[in-house]
């Protein structure tokens, strides 16, 4: 809100400044929605960064933001919300199996 409703122009990353791997992203995606899922390796292309670790200098110094909430702990939080949103779940993790009983 604090971007959209300044002054302030241009990129700022609101990423999460700690780094981590591409495997450990995949494993605490993995983790939160499908511990089934299987992960895939494939060849990086030419442009991947080797290092994936924002600057939030920018947003820190003209915002006044950094982020509160790690990945491990936001990425569920974000999943229980998207889920409650698009499907109309209430509660976290929850699986609703539906049945149709025709001798009713």
């Amino acid at each position: 809100m604090r971007l959209m409703e300044g002054e302030h122009v241009g990129p700022f990353n609101l990423g999460n400044p700690g780094e981590f791997t591409m495997l450990e992203l995949a494993e605490v995606v993995q983790e939160t929605i499908d511990p089934n899922a299987k992960i895939e390796f494939r060849p990086n292309t030419e442009d991947d960064p080797h290092k994936r670790k924002p600057d939030i200098s920018r947003a820190k110094e003209l915002l006044g933001w950094q982020p509160k909430v790690s990945l491990r702990k936001g990425l569920p939080l974000m999943v229980s919300d998207f889920r409650q949103r698009i499907f109309g779940d209430h509660k976290v993790g929850s699986s609703t199996t539906t049945t149709n009983d025709s001798s009713s």
